[in-house]
Formats: C-alpha cells, sequence, structure tokens
C-alpha cells in the first residue's frame, strides 16, 4: 500500500475518535495516557468504555471503513496509516504510535515535508511570549524553511504561531501543524486564518480524525508526534514548568538533538531554555546554529567569501549592495523597483549566509561575520 488508510487503521481512528472523550474523564484518574493509547482495540475498549464497554465494542465491530472515509473526505481531509509508504518514517519510533496520520492539505506534500529524507525542526515555546521571542521565532522559521528545512510545531498561540507565520513567509513554506483536536478544526479559533493559510500552503495533520474537539489530554499526547516528526526540537522560550518542556524531554528520549535559546536569569521566560543549556542543549541565537547542527557546518570561509563577492549571483549581490546604500528594509527595497517576492528570498538567503544580519524593527545591516 503506497498511500491512504487500511481497514483496519480506519476502524482504530474511528474508535479513537469515539472513546476520545471517555479518555477526557479518565485523565482525572491520572490514567497514563499513551499506555491507553498503545492498547489494541480491544483493550482499549475494555480500559475506557465503562459501562457502554459492550454497545462501543458493537459499534467498532460494524465500522464500515468505507464510509468512515467518504466522513473524512466529505470534511476535506485524507489519511494515511501505518502500513502506508507515506507514513512519517519518525512516527515509528514511538511505542504509542498512532495507527492514523490525518491530513489537511495536499497529502502530496506528506513526503515532501515529512518523509524520511526531510530535515525537519521542532520550534516550540510559550504561549505567552515576549516581543524578542516572538521575533526570533519568527526568524527561525523563516530561515530555516528558506534553507529547505520543515517547521513542525503546535499552532499555539505565541512562539508556535509566530515559527509558522515566518515559515510561511519563505518562497517554499515547509510547516507543518500538529493538532490535539481534528486537523480541519482551527484550535485555538483565533488563528482560523493561519489554519487556512497552512492548509492552503502547507501541512496541517493531527492523529485524531475530522470532528473530534480539543480535549486537555490530547495536547501532551500532540507533543510527542511533534517530537517524533522532527530530528531538532529548539524551545525558544519557555517557562521553567512548561508543555514545550515536556517536547523536548520526549524528543531526549527518542534521541534528538535539543536546542534552546539562552536567555537572562532574571526572566520567566527564559527559566525553561536556560535549564535545559544547563542540562546540555545546543546553544540557539538563530537559524544558522540549527543549521549548523540539522545539516551539518556550513564552510568557515561561506561569509568572507560573500562579503567579498565572490560566491553571489549578480541578484543577490545587487541586495546586499542596495541594504549597504542605505534601503535597509523590505518596504525600502520594494520601493526601489525591486520584486518583494525576490527581495524577501534574497534577504532570507543572504542572512543564512551571514552577509546580512536582521536587526530589531525589520531592519538589515552589512554583517560583521
Amino acid at each position: 500500500m503506497s498511500a491512504g488508510c487500511c481497514d483496519a487503521c480506519t476502524r482504530r481512528s474511528r474508535l479513537v475518535g469515539r472513546l476520545a472523550g471517555h479518555l477526557e474523564q479518565r485523565r482525572a484518574d491520572r490514567v497514563r495516557i499513551r499506555e491507553v493509547l498503545a492498547l489494541p482495540d480491544e483493550r482499549l475498549i475494555e480500559a475506557l468504555g465503562g459501562l457502554l464497554a459492550g454497545e462501543i465494542a458493537a459499534e467498532h465491530a460494524a465500522t464500515d471503513p468505507d464510509a468512515v472515509r467518504a466522513a473524512w473526505r466529505a470534511a476535506g481531509t485524507t489519511a494515511v496509516c501505518r502500513h502506508a509508504a507515506g507514513y512519517p518514517a519518525g512516527l515509528s519510533d514511538l511505542s504509542d504510535a498512532p495507527a492514523v496520520l490525518h491530513v489537511n492539505g495536499d497529502p502530496g506534500r506528506l513526503t515532501r515535508l515529512l518523509g524520511a529524507e526531510a530535515p525537519a525542526v521542532a520550534v516550540v515555546g510559550a504561549r505567552r511570549a515576549s516581543a524578542d521571542g516572538l521575533q526570533l521565532a519568527s526568524d527561525l522559521g523563516r530561515g530555516l524553511a528558506a534553507a529547505g528545512v520543515g517547521v513542525i510545531s503546535g499552532m499555539a498561540l505565541g512562539i508556535d504561531s509566530a515559527a509558522h507565520r515566518g515559515a510561511l513567509e519563505a518562497p517554499d513554506p515547509r510547516t507543518v501543524a500538529v493538532l490535539a483536536c481534528g486537523p480541519e478544526i482551527a484550535y485555538p479559533a483565533s488563528r482560523r486564518r493561519l489554519h487556512a493559510e497552512l492548509a492552503d500552503r502547507a501541512l496541517v495533520v493531527s492523529e485524531l480524525p475530522p470532528g473530534t474537539p480539543a480535549y486537555r489530554w490530547a495536547f501532551p499526547a500532540r507533543n510527542r508526534l511533534i517530537a517524533a516528526l522532527a530530528g531538532m526540537t529548539v524551545v525558544v522560550e519557555a517557562a521553567e514548568r512548561s508543555g514545550s518542556l515536556i517536547t523536548a524531554d520526549l524528543a531526549a528520549d527518542l534521541g534528538r538533538d535539543i536546542g534552546a535559546v539562552p536567555g537572562s536569569p532574571a526572566s520567566w521566560h527564559a527559566g525553561g531554555t536556560n535549564a535545559l543549556l544547563r542540562d546540555g542543549a545546543h546553544v540557539v541565537r538563530g537559524a544558522r546554529d540549527v543549521l549548523d547542527d540539522v545539516l551539518g557546518p556550513r564552510p568557515a570561509d561561506a561569509g568572507e567569501q560573500a562579503g567579498a563577492g565572490l560566491a553571489l549571483g549578480d541578484d543577490l549581490r545587487a541586495l546586499a549592495e542596495a541594504v549597504a546604500r542605505g534601503h535597509a528594509t523590505i518596504a525600502s527595497l520594494v520601493a526601489a523597483g525591486n520584486d518583494p517576492g525576490a527581495v524577501l528570498a534574497g534577504l532570507t538567503e543572504l542572512e543564512l549566509l551571514g552577509v546580512l544580519e536582521r536587526r530589531p524593527g525589520g531592519r538589515y545591516v552589512v554583517g560583521t561575520a
């Protein structure tokens, strides 16, 4: 099977959606969510069904996979199961890997964004982020996507959404939102426009079938997917007790690299990230640090060659010279007659090469590297 969802996994997905509310009720009993999600169908029903277990078992046995798949299509979604070639390889490292990954967006992007040969980085952090944190998350998303690295996050308020938006600014918007509800549902609702753009230009995925609302248990469960889909997890800002640190812990358990942005010891925004750095996380100051970890170090003289004009094409050299002459913002460069898309792509490439540096307020200066 090269794509789609087999009958057994289709039934399993419907069952997980059917029992999602039951699992929420059991969350208060401190039930181990991941252990429950790893149970086979019959034992899952026994564990969560309660007095309705017999009824749910009968429903499950009578499930028509074709009808379920038709309902998914009617919701504008597709799905890939763990037996299909398109199933992301990273998820297979989980002991409780979901049987089905539901997709909102072009399913053809699955392999390009989440395939075994597609590098990806999770960028996560505080919902109540600082202005500097939001700017850095956006810059990370834009720089990573421009370099061909996928940006994985959870579309939450704050750092997550900023990382997605930054990636969407790249010429090739390589970003995937992993939700704790059905993939066609914008959660939080204030991110409807972002959700629509991600589905249109990138990808939105979830282990929960269409129509499933967001439950509290589903957020930490979602975090394990973010950690598994990415080769590295970067925490931009986080308090000392934060859901982002759960994602980092899950990534570490999977043998993935962890990165963190350092911050002032006096700031609560940096309590969690500084703790990660104390415990050995990679220091992340910008996209170049992450790219060195994910793709390997760039040639040491790349910045010097570019600065000397030896490694730049005519368009990039002209753009760098325009910045040096004082056209220090995107608006100024576009007003000077440059194509907006070419300006954005060129500035990103020059920044990654170290030729330019982006300063607060979106101004560019000639780099010092």
